[in-house]
């Protein structure tokens, strides 16, 4: 996998915190994309002493091969095996980077966006990585489905499968979503974190406000840094700076 690295100052070793990317079910998009860099997120960890990992998963870019995060047709989407697809990249991922001298072999941080979140989430539920938490920005797949916002192809099996990974996971998670996201709604968002922790997952979620024409991707703002900074700093018990 293509992956950019950002270290902060000194040798280490360093804590991880490891960014996953979203995706399309388009795939010429998919070969189009570019490495993902997340500078407003990856800089704050950078600044509180994370070594930041930014991996192109399969399917996508210049990382190239299989594509192994297929949800199905949307009339009948897998979204539970194609968040374990996501998964097993970011395992990879993870365990390739901890075997590493200058980073920490426990305390792993994920980050995603999009699908790439709801990877992590599904990475977070098979307890094989060395993790500490999750952090879920706008976290979910079937989103614009036929090309419409606000339209998901099977909304109730995304909470379904939320439920389903939140059963088996034992590691906090925080889930943050805008009131103005066209992928997944705050009805919906709500609904995912609902049945996450229902199953017994813990999942402190956050309605943002509204963010731009689309909150789904103030991920990429640096002007949405202080509205989600404050949480995740909490969250993780890091004090600001």
């Amino acid at each position: 996998m293509r992956t950019a690295i950002l270290q902060p100052p000194g040798s280490g070793p360093f804590p991880l915190a490891v960014i996953n990317h979203g995706s399309t079910a388009d795939p010429d998009e998919r070969e189009a994309m570019s490495l993902a860099e997340f500078e407003p997120v990856a800089s704050w960890f950078v600044d509180h002493g994370y070594l930041v990992a930014l991996p192109q998963r399969p399917g996508h870019g210049e990382t190239g091969g299989p594509y192994l995060e297929d949800i199905g047709s949307c009339r009948d989407p897998d979204y539970e095996r194609a968040g374990l697809g996501a998964a097993a990249s970011i395992e990879a991922a993870v365990q390739y980077l901890t075997r590493q001298p200058f980073v920490q072999k426990t305390g792993v941080v994920l980050v995603g966006h999009s699908a790439g979140a709801w990877g992590a989430l599904a990475e977070a539920s098979q307890d094989a990585a060395p993790l500490r938490a999750v952090i879920n920005f706008a976290g979910g797949l079937g989103g614009h489905s036929y090309g419409e916002p606000n339209r998901n192809c099977a909304p109730e099996r995304l909470v379904q499968a939320a439920a389903a990974f939140g059963q088996i996971t034992r590691i906090p998670t925080l889930w943050l979503y805008s009131a103005n996201d066209t992928y997944f709604d705050a009805t919906l968002s709500q609904q995912m974190a609902d049945g996450y922790r229902g199953a017994g997952g813990m999942a402190e979620y956050h309605l943002l406000p509204a963010f731009g024409e689309d909150g789904h991707f103030l991920i990429f703002s640096a002007k949405a840094a202080p509205i989600w900074a404050p949480i995740v700093a909490k969250f993780l018990q890091i004090p600001l700076q």
